[in-house]
């Protein structure tokens, strides 16, 4: 789970302006630190179907997320890609 220091310093990263709190953006850099990290988890705890389920969710709702994105302002989305090291 991110901490609210974490939260607000990937917010700050990938802001567009200062008071952007909900960009496309910012919810990609979001969804891609908690896969990360529910990634991790499912590595030590093989079982756990149930947070599989949750992990399988979040990669469908940032995939949306890009698509939106990559339709919207193709510049953008290819930037954030490679901000946040994701494969196309």
């Amino acid at each position: 789970m991110l901490t609210k220091d974490q939260k607000e310093k990937l917010i700050g990263e990938h802001r567009r302006t200062p008071q952007d709190n909900g960009s496309a953006e910012v919810q990609v850099a979001l969804l891609s630190e908690r896969i990360a990290s529910l990634t991790k988890h499912l590595a030590a705890s093989g079982k756990d179907h149930s947070s599989r389920t949750g992990l399988m969710k979040l990669v469908g709702r940032r995939k949306k997320l890009l698509a939106y994105l990559k339709k919207e302002d193709v510049a953008r989305y290819e930037k954030l890609i490679q901000k946040l090291g994701l494969r196309k």
